[in-house]
């Protein structure tokens, strides 16, 4: 039996099958996207929703990515649809989309797992379960990274405990396996969810004010008593927290917008999308 690939789950759903569909889009959406970073970038927050609703914002964090190489890449993820203890690595042979295979960085994976037993190597949050299902948040990121970036290697993680204590001994570890290397960490959120148009904005511009402050301590904090929304507000906190500790201590929010804002768009319940890059 062959090492383990993790074949798509959403694709053809959540972004188009077809490979040059699936080009075209990304290109749209990177050429309506802006360049406004400058400086050595760490660390990216990026939505995971259906394209047509988060694509437009999530190009605004991948569009800061052209003409930059890094040799990995940690995609952080939550888990929609598996709880379990901790976080898991998936330590198959590669992660597959429309766009070709992404080879997994097991020695870097190994080392990851060394380093807290709260990160452990599983297909739990990685596998396709029951009826076709499967995670979306950490796939649809890769397709934007294949455009963008020549080649790379991954680190596949999914959180599903989205406490302080998980959050910090990841960051940790990818700062501590990672302190001689160029890495780049990707973390995937949406933010509120279902509110009227005018509510949703109002709620995620504090979180929006906390990212930037590089408050990250705070936000599990807010999420707890519903000041803020983040499905994945627990890779946004391991995110921002190995960038800090690996030397890039800024924040800067590249786009925002929600599911109504696209034509289609309905205002009654909305989603709400945040690009961010952490920076030197």
């Amino acid at each position: 039996m062959g090492e383990p690939v993790r074949e798509p789950a959403v694709a053809g759903m959540f972004y188009p099958a077809d490979r040059d569909e699936l080009l075209g889009m990304i290109d749209a959406f990177l050429k309506d996207a802006q360049t406004v970073v400058d400086g050595e970038i760490g660390g990216l927050i990026a939505p995971h929703a259906g394209y047509i609703y988060s694509g437009p914002v999530a190009a605004w964090s991948f569009k800061q990515l052209e003409g930059k190489t890094y040799p990995y890449v940690v995609v952080i993820a939550p888990s929609h649809f598996e709880y379990f203890q901790g976080a898991s690595v998936f330590d198959g042979r590669s992660y597959e989309t429309p766009l070709g295979e992404i080879p997994v960085a097991r020695e870097w994976v190994d080392r990851l797992v060394q380093q807290s037993p709260r990160i452990r190597k599983s297909d739990d949050g990685h596998r396709l379960l029951g009826g076709g299902r499967g995670e979306h948040a950490l796939e649809v990121e890769l397709p934007f990274l294949q455009r963008v970036l020549n080649s790379f290697e991954l680190i596949p993680v999914v959180m599903a405990e989205q406490d302080w204590s998980t959050a910090e001994a990841l960051a940790r570890a990818i700062a501590e396996v990672f302190r001689d290397q160029k890495v780049l960490i990707v973390a995937s959120s949406d933010l509120s969810h279902y509110y009227p148009y005018e509510t949703a904005y109002r709620l995620d511009e504090k979180l929006l004010r906390l990212v930037e402050a590089y408050r990250y301590e705070e936000i599990l904090e807010q999420v707890a008593v519903r000041e803020v929304e983040a499905c994945g507000a627990g890779p946004i906190v391991a995110a921002m927290c190995a960038c800090k500790l690996l030397g890039f201590p800024r924040a800067k929010v590249l786009k925002y917008a929600t599911s109504g804002d696209v034509p289609y768009g309905e205002k009654s319940q909305v989603v709400g999308y945040m690009a961010a890059a952490l920076l030197r």
